[in-house]
């Protein structure tokens, strides 16, 4: 680890303790010891069944998320992917794992094969500005870093995405979305689940299913902690 990330995680754990502790999801300030990220009521929105959407670009497979785009789901996705909150992993893992169980209890998912999740690609860039990719630390949360595959990889060379029309963020991701086949072939076996945080278009989640079936890996479903 270099002196500047070295650095900035120390000036990070100082905030951490200097800061009072508030919800990731509602901002209100927990009562110390708080012992956690979200107050109760968040926590249990956040836990609710999975509801299927049906996004503008067709991934071509059931998708599923935890909420919309609103309240507390948008103030989790924030707090985490913006704002550093690395402790809101545990909540949002423990509301991904509760989502599965849901879709094995539903028939959506093979109950004699164990979950992979695999994590949407996101730029290297943005992951380091972030201290790390929220939707990989979720999902290991979740299920375990060994039942999670890092497999898709976003290129340096692309585009943010935020402000692109649909047809440009589809082009932008068809151009620069790949495959790491060495992570593939170190996978666990069985049901492979895309994860995200958010689903606007489903642009991400089309090309990162074609792009699994063209390595030859199959997804079963898409699970998202909001849509749009």
């Amino acid at each position: 680890m270099s002196v500047g990330r070295r650095i900035l995680r120390g000036v990070r754990s100082l905030l951490d303790l200097a800061l009072p502790a508030v919800c990731g999801g509602c901002g209100t300030p927990l009562p110390p010891p708080s012992g956690g990220a979200l107050c109760r009521e968040c926590r249990d929105v956040l836990r609710d069944v999975p509801a299927r959407v049906s996004p503008r670009v067709d991934p071509g497979v059931p998708v599923w998320a935890l909420g919309r785009y609103r309240g507390v789901h948008r103030g989790v996705v924030v707090a985490a992917k913006e704002h550093g909150r690395r402790d809101l992993a545990a909540p949002l893992g423990a509301a991904l794992a509760r989502a599965l169980l849901d879709l094995y209890g539903w028939g959506e998912l093979d109950p004699s094969a164990p979950v992979c999740l695999v994590p949407a690609p996101t730029r290297a860039a943005a992951a380091r500005r972030r201290g790390g990719d929220p939707v990989t630390a979720a999902a290991v949360a979740a299920v375990g870093g060994d039942r999670v595959c890092r497999a898709l990889r976003t290129s340096f060379a692309a585009r943010d995405s935020v402000g692109l029309s649909p047809a440009a963020r589809r082009a932008n991701l068809e151009r620069w979305v790949r495959v790491d086949r060495r992570a593939l072939r170190s996978r666990a076996p069985g049901s492979v689940v895309l994860v995200d945080d958010v689903l606007t278009t489903g642009a991400t989640a089309a090309v990162s299913v074609r792009r699994l079936a063209a390595a030859g890996v199959g997804v079963a479903a898409i699970l998202v902690v909001a849509a749009v």
